[in-house]
């Protein structure tokens, strides 16, 4: 198999890239919301309902990053000791960071050597 159609199978589908559009600024939302809570409370603990709906969007992110390396560091919050503010930014922290290093490896300037930035994702199709 020649290198490029090897590089090629490593690309991320157009299915991914729409998950990935979709969940991205989610995940960020969720990070930013618990940040606030942190600067207030950042050691009380976060409720059910809380966790529950986070997980459910990090655990699409954990299946959208399955083929990325950064995928073997990601945890979902534990919905039996419910963990408090500052550790819930810690652990979304991480998923919104392994995000972007996603979209930085596979949402490139096509044409680097103009000006005029034109960025595109690198996909299968």
């Amino acid at each position: 198999m020649s290198k490029q159609k090897k590089n090629h199978t490593k690309l991320p589908s157009s299915e991914l890239i729409e998950k990935f559009e979709m969940l991205y600024p989610m995940v960020n939302s969720d990070l930013n919301e618990i940040r606030e809570l942190s600067k207030k409370k950042q050691d009380d603990p976060l409720n059910k309902f809380k966790v529950g709906t986070i997980n459910k969007k990090l655990d699409q992110v954990k299946t959208l990053l399955i083929n990325e390396p950064t995928v073997d560091f990601l945890e979902l919050l534990d919905e039996d000791t419910l963990p408090t503010n500052s550790d819930a930014v810690l652990l979304i922290s991480q998923f919104v960071n392994a995000l972007s290093l996603f979209k930085s490896k596979y949402y490139t300037n096509d044409n680097p050597e103009f000006e005029i930035e034109s960025f595109t994702w690198k996909t299968k199709e």
